[in-house]
């Protein structure tokens, strides 16, 4: 385990306890989430070091790295995944109409780089766990990288880069968002898509809220500290977008969580109102389960 001792935000060195949570997905351990007490950043501290992490992904129940429908969590994650990767392509075909260069970081089996790839982009994607990334290999039928150190591509490449749940699963975090913002091209877009814990769910479920996913999760973003960091490396929010489904497939890992058996009413009316609550109002701000944050170069 290792201590975080200096915010990676604003670097204060002050933090309160935000919050006990259970690994429900792994190992059933406790960790804290912390606040900063300067500009109220969330992150789980301590947390496992990056060699250690792997482990705590070593689970049938990490379904982002599988496409097997074996179970209701499964099937429904497959289903909504279906229709939400033809949403995500609409979005960066608006942003980008002249299709280019893709890269999707942490692209787990490799579906969102597949469907982009049809559409006629010119992907490129990392993936650090093997049999998620020899999946995505065998989809796209190219080479899918470990990492994004050593991507052979030179500074201003990339007219699109993802990170779909990805950022909350980065140890480095400043180092990566410094790399993002040297390989994306003058125009391009970053989309960074994480989970809100100002979200009406997240406030329903509290410790049970799934989308901490502790310890896998490392980085809990709201909307003013994600600006906050963003601006620390010359990058800035251009347009906040919901994630509808979000609040209806954490609310039901979050039944089950807490009781020991999803409820499928209690999580519709949970996403239902979370989503009523969290929709775009007069000041533009979307609050949803998850946000997906569409970035660019000041």
């Amino acid at each position: 385990m290792e201590k975080i001792d200096q915010c990676p935000v604003c670097q204060g060195s002050s933090f309160s306890n935000y919050l006990n949570v259970e690994d429900f997905t792994v190992s059933r351990q406790e960790f804290k989430i912390q606040q900063c007490n300067t500009c109220n950043f969330l992150l789980t501290n301590p947390r496992p070091a990056e060699a250690e992490i792997g482990a705590f992904y070593q689970s049938d129940a990490y379904i982002s790295h599988h496409d097997d429908a074996k179970d209701l969590m499964s099937r429904v994650y497959g289903q909504v995944r279906n229709y939400t990767l033809q949403q995500k392509l609409k979005m960066i075909n608006e942003l980008v109409p002249a299709k280019g260069s893709l890269l999707d970081i942490g692209c787990g089996t490799g579906a969102f780089l597949h469907t982009c790839q049809q559409d006629g982009w010119k992907i490129i994607g990392t993936e650090p766990d093997p049999d998620a990334r020899l999946q995505a290999e065998q989809k796209v039928g190219s080479p899918i990288h470990a990492q994004i150190q050593g991507l052979p591509h030179a500074d201003n490449s990339f007219d699109i880069i993802s990170m779909w749940h990805v950022l909350e699963h980065v140890h480095r975090l400043n180092e990566t968002l410094s790399w993002l913002r040297s390989k994306l091209k003058t125009s391009g877009k970053i989309l960074i898509a994480v989970p809100n814990p100002e979200s009406h769910d997240a406030q329903v479920f509290g410790k049970y809220w799934a989308a901490y996913d502790v310890p896998r999760h490392l980085y809990h973003f709201t909307k003013n500290t994600m600006n906050k960091l963003l601006a620390n490396h010359g990058l800035l929010i251009h347009s906040i977008q919901p994630m509808w489904f979000d609040a209806f497939y954490v609310s039901m890992l979050s039944t089950k969580y807490q009781s020991g058996n999803t409820d499928l009413i209690r999580s519709l009316s949970t996403g239902i109102k979370s989503n009523f609550k969290g929709r775009k109002r007069a000041d533009h701000r979307n609050n949803t389960s998850s946000l997906i944050y569409i970035i660019t170069k000041k």
